[in-house]
């Protein structure tokens, strides 16, 4: 039997232990490494925890700066306008070289208070007193409001048809710019599109039975009767009348495209006509709308139709800055308006607007000649100055010496200068 010298023995068992020592060594390393890896896998989710938290309270702080920085309140503003006007269909004014008159002073208010948007706009003129808007808005999600009050309808180019002083053709039979008592939906652009859905219940003097002592004391022009066939175009109607229960609709597509946006559009409105005893008749109207920007450029293009159903009536009575006038109860519109903005630095002036916009109304149910209007002039920002120089081509248009009801062949001019402080 062999046996193993001491000090070979000796050297085994000391390898033995100390290859038992570094397994147990690294074990223990082993062990350590992965209550790091678990203590590092927990402070990554409490590093995330804590950066969802920050960004709350940045957004909730952004959030209350944005409040702050707009404090609750009414802001006042307004403007003084004056007009100078030099005419074809006047010889006392062609005699004196034209006339320089007071305009408008009005008033507006804007604010919020407690979440809800208020605005309102009152006009004081010479002769009359008249509230174009009066309304409050909520937004109740990020997408919709809701205003309530005397509010824009919504309808065609918005929020106008036209650039120059005089508005469009369309104006002056109540689709652009028209101001009712209802309530609207608005969705704001999202996704390249808009929605305007508005139900008005009268006009904003009340309807036909509204507490005034004038129906054609207001900004904008409304039907308030329908003519007999022996009524003057500017006579004060004998059959009285007026819009009740209105459904508005607007829909914009947007489009974004080199240099600029496009909305192209689809408008129609539908709504009662009360005699003050019963229903006495509907009316509707419908538009096909463009208004394209591209870079300095404006093109805006309007087409539709509009129809006041009542037995035997081809004309209507229609009112609006303290006179009557007519219209017929059933034509056609068309609307071409193109503008070049230029921004200058020339003193107090910063910006310049070309524009000409030509509007028609034709195929009249009254068979009175066709209303058209064709302005060609420029605007002049300067300050808190706002400045219009118009020149008029027109036939059968109100304020350029005729009547949409009109029947004239004469096509008349007007020169005008419409000079406003802003404030």
């Amino acid at each position: 039997m062999t046996f193993l010298k001491p000090s070979v023995l000796a050297s085994a068992v000391f390898l033995f232990t100390h290859q038992a020592q570094a397994t147990t060594a690294l074990d223990t390393v082993d062990q350590q490494l992965a209550d790091l890896n678990e203590q590092i896998e927990l402070l990554q989710k409490q590093l995330a925890k804590l950066t969802l938290q920050s960004k709350h309270i940045e957004r909730v702080e952004k959030r209350n700066d944005t409040k702050a920085s707009k404090p609750e309140g009414i802001k006042i503003g307004g403007a003084v306008r004056t007009n100078y006007s030099y005419v074809s269909y006047d010889d006392g004014t062609k005699n004196r070289g034209g006339d320089f008159d007071f305009d408008i002073f009005r008033l507006n208010f804007s604010g919020e208070v407690g979440d809800v948007e208020l605005n309102a706009e009152i006009r004081f003129f010479d002769y009359m007193t008249a509230i174009k808007y009066a309304y409050a808005a909520y937004d109740f999600s990020p997408k919709w409001q809701v205003q309530a009050g005397i509010t824009q309808v919504p309808f065609g180019n918005w929020p106008y048809n036209s650039h120059s002083y005089f508005f469009s053709t369309n104006y002056y039979i109540g689709l652009e710019d028209d101001h009712d008592l209802g309530v609207v939906l608005k969705r704001k652009i999202a996704d390249n599109w808009q929605l305007d859905i508005g139900f008005f219940k009268n006009d904003e003097q009340g309807g036909i039975d509204g507490y005034v002592d004038n129906r054609s004391d207001r900004y904008s022009y409304d039907v308030v009767g329908f003519r007999t066939l022996d009524e003057g175009v500017y006579a004060e109607p004998t059959n009285e009348i007026a819009e009740y229960n209105t459904l508005s609709m607007r829909y914009g597509y947007h489009v974004e495209h080199n240099n600029g946006k496009t909305e192209i559009g689809f408008s129609a409105l539908n709504g009662g006509l009360h005699d003050g005893t019963d229903r006495a008749g509907d009316y509707q109207s419908w538009a096909l709308h463009l208004n394209s920007h591209i870079g300095p450029w404006n093109f805006q293009l309007q087409h539709g139709e509009y129809d006041y159903d009542i037995e035997n009536a081809n004309r209507m009575a229609v009112g609006a800055y303290s006179f009557y006038d007519s219209i017929a109860a059933q034509a056609t519109t068309t609307n071409a308006n193109i503008a070049y903005s230029l921004a200058v630095d020339w003193g107090p002036v910063t910006g310049l607007q070309f524009y000409n916009d030509y509007g028609i109304i034709y195929d009249k149910s009254d068979n009175s000649e066709d209303t058209w209007m064709n302005v060609t002039g420029f605007s002049v920002a300067a300050g808190g100055l706002f400045t219009y120089f118009d020149f008029v081509n027109a036939k059968n248009q109100p304020f350029i010496g005729g009547s949409v009801a009109g029947d004239s062949d004469d096509v008349e001019q007007r020169f005008n200068i419409n000079i406003g402080y802003y404030f």
